[in-house]
């Protein structure tokens, strides 16, 4: 463990490099459609004559130009290699096509045509893509003919192939569509003499490119002479040499695809710095309207959705030309389905920071139901984008916990980082280092966690708090709950001051809800009250002893180790919290002996802090980082970020344990509100609007958290309120996973107990 440890530091610096520089793969089917650029003033000789030797020289031993990233390609579950044959034929016909333009290499040529001879029968429907092939590639084969090459191609073949592109040409014609014919005109070299080329350059960017398609605008420029997008093939090759990538610019969507991949690993916390610099000139960019983010939408829905999370400024009303299916249809990610766009803006549609965010309801409605039918009807090909798809809609981000989706993302994840559009390319993101890294940190952890689970176990028996037979024992789910959220491991004393609290408050509201009369519970509060200066006869029962020693102890040795932390006593502060909770427990047992029936406000009033985040949320805080005055603890915004938490919690916990507590007797906020409709609400009534206060009143807190403008409590602090909201969202995902016994197992064990799975990911053994 030490060696990789020391191996995944030597690795920060090349992370940190990359960071900084982005490398695109060539792709040696744009630079073919570059090279056929003529010269304006010499129309018999290439424009751009350095990349005809590019394709002169990287010619491959078996006479294609396939990509050279194609041999580091497999699906990371099955290491089973992709079949590229596709993409390998479109660049080597398109390579074969340049040099005859130009009337050189003929060696070259006719290796690349026994190449196309040799591989075009292993052609099939169930291989991977370039966009745009069923068109493209039967548009090279007519410019081959119309050269008078020899393709070795039966006129079998060579009619299936052209009756293909007959087939997608008479489906968008009858379509007619917008984003139909943004789509023609980003194939539009595969159309031969039935494009309007005129037509075409009305999609031209402020880069003078189109759709920064080093491809598409090469083409258009083999028929219209364009300053504007000569500059932009210059601009292109002035900075990649003799060769061009298969779209530029791409900096901001890798950067941003830089940092998600370094929070989902759970490595971000190393690149803190780096980060906020590409986050600021992210944001910049973002101000400033670029039409880089803005004009594609995968890159636009994952700028808006991190910025977001990062606290920067953002209006969700930049997402409102996709907050409608049709309108998202009217652009060429739209039109082809491009499942990555579609997961970005699901993913997007999530960051809610208000109740009030129609666009992102909207689009949140229609991405899902998209996502929801292309799992249904098998219409995903991908198994990697298949099981994306299918964890994002069982596990949204509010319901998904860090350490939970960290080893989930460490397990499955993509080493070889490629993407597809008119040919396969992939962004140089040192994955490997990250994920050497991702997999140091994380074992590394376990055996912390191990550790501070024994130690929250027997501290469990030393307290005697497995010998209170009336409750339930749920100090590993209490730690899960600590390590989840608060998962570094310098954030050891936080951890185990919100495992501690989970276990107390657990064994606390037992024992109000049943486990102890009313003298009894009346004696523990008197107690606590009180606090120093206890004697042994006024206990009234060994249960109150055992209950009140175990939170005086630890509330005790809390504040001294927070004295060290914050230079101030707290235990003023732990005292008022416990009592909060208890009061508002006692109130409840009162209401349910007298069989009282309260008001929603009334019950919500005490129902909020008997919910019992208070010793559990609060404490751990002084543990976080940041020095926390009494003007933060006194702070509305302090308490408002408590009270929604607590309130989610509420909620959640009322609407899983619903017939439970219908079978008991017991009241909560579903059934005071059937109560209180007098025969005009139903169950279902009350469920439905359960779950609209929770979406609204998580929406709230994710808005108090990420609020920087008057904020006066530490972000870190406010993180914690929003993670402890997710581990509540997914104890009650499916039923009260913290009451069941087995409910949770898995997600313990996962966390704490279970190594990684990467012996398949091929990880180097340096």
């Amino acid at each position: 463990m030490q060696t990789a440890l020391k191996n995944s530091k030597a690795s920060l610096e090349k992370i940190r490099e990359r960071l900084v520089k982005v490398e695109l793969s060539v792709s040696a089917y744009d630079t073919a459609w570059v090279a056929m650029v003529p010269s304006a003033r010499f129309p018999r000789t290439p424009f751009f004559p350095e990349c005809v030797d590019w394709i002169i020289d990287n010619q491959h031993s078996d006479g294609s130009w396939a990509p050279t990233h194609h041999k580091l390609s497999f699906t990371t579950n099955t290491q089973r290699k992709h079949s590229f044959t596709k993409d390998a034929l479109s660049s080597t016909l398109a390579c074969v096509l340049a040099l005859r333009r130009w009337n050189v290499g003929e060696e070259y040529v006719k290796k690349g045509l026994s190449f196309i001879g040799s591989n075009f029968s292993s052609i099939n429907e169930q291989q991977l893509s370039p966009v745009g092939f069923n068109i493209i590639f039967p548009g090279m084969i007519n410019y081959a003919l119309e050269m008078g090459l020899d393709l070795p191609l039966s006129e079998c073949d060579i009619d299936a192939m052209f009756s293909k592109r007959e087939l997608e040409l008479r489906r968008e014609a009858e379509e007619n569509s917008v984003g139909s014919k943004a789509y023609l005109a980003f194939v539009a070299e595969g159309l031969c003499g039935m494009q309007d080329w005129q037509e075409v350059m009305s999609y031209q960017r402020k880069n003078g490119s189109l759709f920064n398609s080093p491809s598409t605008t090469a083409a258009a420029l083999c028929h219209i002479r364009d300053d504007k997008s000569l500059n932009y093939l210059s601009s292109i090759l002035q900075k990649f040499g003799c060769s061009v990538p298969t779209t530029y610019p791409l900096e901001i969507h890798t950067h941003l695809s830089m940092v998600d991949k370094l929070e989902r690993l759970g490595v971000s916390l190393h690149f803190t710095h780096d980060i906020r610099r590409i986050l600021d000139r992210v944001y910049r960019c973002w101000v400033e309207s670029d039409e880089e983010i803005y004009s594609n939408v995968a890159t636009c829905a994952m700028a808006f959705r991190i910025l977001r999370m990062h606290g920067y400024d953002v209006s969700s009303d930049a997402l409102s030309p996709f907050a409608d299916a049709r309108h998202f249809k009217n652009t060429v990610q739209g039109h082809i389905r491009d499942l990555n766009a579609v997961i970005e803006l699901y993913k997007a549609s999530q960051a809610q920071i208000s109740p009030e965010e129609p666009v992102l309801k909207k689009l949140n409605s229609w991405v899902t139901h998209f996502l929801e039918e292309e799992l249904d009807n098998n219409a995903i090909n991908s198994l990697d984008f298949s099981q994306e798809v299918d964890y994002i809609l069982r596990f949204p981000f509010y319901a998904n916990v860090e350490r939970l989706e960290h080893k989930r993302n460490i397990e499955h994840c993509n080493l070889d980082n490629m993407q597809m559009l008119k040919t396969s390319f992939v962004c140089s993101m040192n994955s490997n280092d990250i994920l050497e890294l991702a997999v140091a940190a994380f074992s590394s952890s376990q055996l912390i966690y191990r550790k501070e689970l024994q130690y929250l176990e027997s501290w469990v028996k030393e307290s005697k708090l497995d010998q209170l037979g009336f409750s339930r024992q749920k100090e590993t789910y209490c730690y899960l709950s600590a390590a989840a959220t608060l998962f570094s491991s310098e954030l050891s004393s936080a951890r185990l001051c919100l495992a501690k609290g989970g276990v107390l408050t657990t064994f606390t509201d037992d024992f109000f809800d049943g486990g102890g009369s009313s003298e009894e519970l009346a004696n523990l509060i008197k107690l606590v009250e009180k606090w120093h200066g206890i004697h042994e006869n006024e206990f009234c029962s060994e249960n109150v002893k055992t209950i009140f020693f175990a939170i005086q102890n630890t509330g005790v040795e809390l504040a001294a180790k927070a004295s060290l932390f914050q230079k101030r006593d707290i235990t003023n502060h732990i005292i008022k919290i416990w009592l909060a909770m208890m009061n508002s427990m006692m109130k409840e047992a009162d209401s349910l002996k007298n069989n009282t029936v309260p008001t929603i406000d009334e019950y919500m009033t005490h129902a909020i802090p008997s919910f019992a985040l208070g010793p559990v949320i609060l404490p751990s805080l002084y543990f976080v980082g940041p020095k926390l005055s009494e003007d933060i603890i006194a702070s509305s915004e302090y308490y408002n970020l408590f009270e929604l938490v607590s309130k989610l919690g509420r909620l959640l916990n009322d609407i899983q344990g619903f017939e439970r507590d219908k079978a008991e007797g017991k009241l909560n906020y579903l059934s005071l509100l059937v109560l209180h409709g007098n025969g005009s609400f139903s169950e279902e009534d009350a469920r439905r609007d359960a779950w609209s206060v929770i979406e609204s009143t998580r929406a709230e807190l994710l808005g108090l958290v990420l609020q920087s403008k008057g904020s006066i409590v530490p972000r870190a602090c406010k993180e914690v309120f929003w993670k402890v909201s997710k581990v509540l969202h997914l104890f009650y995902r499916n039923n009260d996973g913290f009451t069941s016994p087995k409910e949770m197992v898995g997600a313990v064990n996962a966390v704490v107990h279970e190594p990684l799975k990467v012996s398949h990911l091929s990880l180097s053994k340096a």
